[in-house]
């Protein structure tokens, strides 16, 4: 029988308000020690957080005795660490004692409610699948991102970014469905704007499995208290049309690494541009406020960590290079997703739109999808 995050902690006691994240804290660029300093910001704001730190004892029991949160910290010793270029198949016949499979395990065992990692994607992905099961019904599993926009909220959702390349039109339907969740669950959205990222506007665009799962996803906005907005194009992923883009995770994966390389080249541009001269100097110490709220607001870091959906056991991927601040963001998500329940409702939602697709392919009537608000 699983056990629930509050029935187990290192003998500490747990209040029904708490939250247990599980956290693989040697899996990212810059070490134990951003992980664990974005911790402590997170425990800063949360008094209610508790933390699985999973990884080598040795490294970070003085990490966190200098932070100062070892009363909600229990650490599991994890000799291995997962490198950012070892591939799926060897992590998964071979690591069983990395830091990466522990913190897995933990929200699998039910001792947590949710893991965070900054370790390999692909590895992360293999031994959530492997350990955690797919939810019945999902096909395939996706990899939530949020981007900036210029909704009020400041993101938009976006899935799948990479993890599985093909999607058909089943897929990007359960897609559709899974980011509803993930929007109102996570966000509090109460009626999500969806859009199918495609070439164009136009229904006649496309590629056949496109216009298949255009069809599929109009007729089950009602049911599922969703506003389908159609077609929407690169253009509209950061914009105020909808709240939610779908797409597969080839398309998904390329334009988010697309959007973080121009990123890059502007932010490097603007800075060459202001070292040109005295005056252009004079001109950035001038712009410098203005600057830096442009920044704050479209800081990647704001909006770190990648959700795992479709699976038993909610994951958080953060950036494998993420600071303190961009762990902290991370937590922050993930704490979100366990205190809403985020995981149930998921599965029951996906569940109830398998049930109303087999009663009408029973009926030989098109496939509709069913549910209620409240999932």
């Amino acid at each position: 029988m699983r056990r629930t995050a509050k029935q187990i902690w290192a003998g500490i006691p747990v209040g029904s308000s708490d939250t247990v994240i599980s956290i693989d804290a040697m899996g990212g660029d810059l070490g134990p020690a951003a992980v664990v300093s974005g911790m402590a910001k997170s425990a800063e704001k949360n008094p209610n957080l508790r933390y699985i730190v999973h990884g080598d004892e040795a490294q970070l029991k003085p990490l966190i005795a200098k932070r100062k949160i070892t009363d909600i910290c229990d650490i599991r010793h994890a000799s291995d660490v997962v490198t950012m270029h070892e591939k799926p198949s060897h992590v998964m016949r071979h690591g069983k004692g990395t830091s990466m499979w522990s913190a897995i395990e933990a929200v699998r065992a039910g001792d947590a409610t949710v893991c965070v990692s900054c370790g390999n994607t692909g590895a992360l992905m293999a031994v959530s699948m492997i350990r955690l099961r797919k939810v019945s019904g999902v096909n395939r599993p996706a990899i939530a991102c949020l981007w900036p926009s210029r909704n009020p909220s400041g993101f938009n959702v976006m899935l799948d970014v990479g993890a599985d390349i093909r999607a058909d039109q089943d897929d990007l339907l359960q897609y559709a469905l899974m980011g509803l969740s993930y929007a109102r669950n996570g966000f509090g959205i109460a009626r999500p704007r969806i859009g199918l990222l495609n070439v164009g506007t136009e229904e006649h665009k496309g590629r056949a499995e496109l216009k298949v799962a255009h069809e599929m996803i109009e007729a089950a906005a009602d049911s599922n208290d969703f506003d389908y907005v159609g077609f929407v194009e690169g253009g509209d992923i950061p914009s105020d049309r909808v709240d939610v883009i779908v797409t597969d995770g080839f398309t998904g994966n390329v334009a988010l690494k697309t959007a973080e390389g121009t990123a890059n080249l502007i932010s490097e541009g603007l800075r060459e541009a202001f070292k040109f001269s005295p005056l252009s100097r004079i001109a950035a110490l001038l712009a410098y406020p203005s600057l830096r709220r442009l920044r704050k607001r479209i800081d990647p870091r704001r909006v770190n960590g990648g959700v795992f959906l479709g699976l038993n056991g909610t994951v958080v991927k953060s950036h494998g290079s993420a600071d303190a601040t961009g762990v902290s963001a991370a937590i922050k998500l993930a704490v979100q997703l366990a205190q809403s329940g985020f995981g149930e409702k998921l599965a029951a939602r996906v569940a109830s739109a398998s049930e109303a697709g087999q009663v009408a392919d029973t009926a030989g009537e098109p496939q509709t999808a069913g549910g209620t608000n409240s999932t």
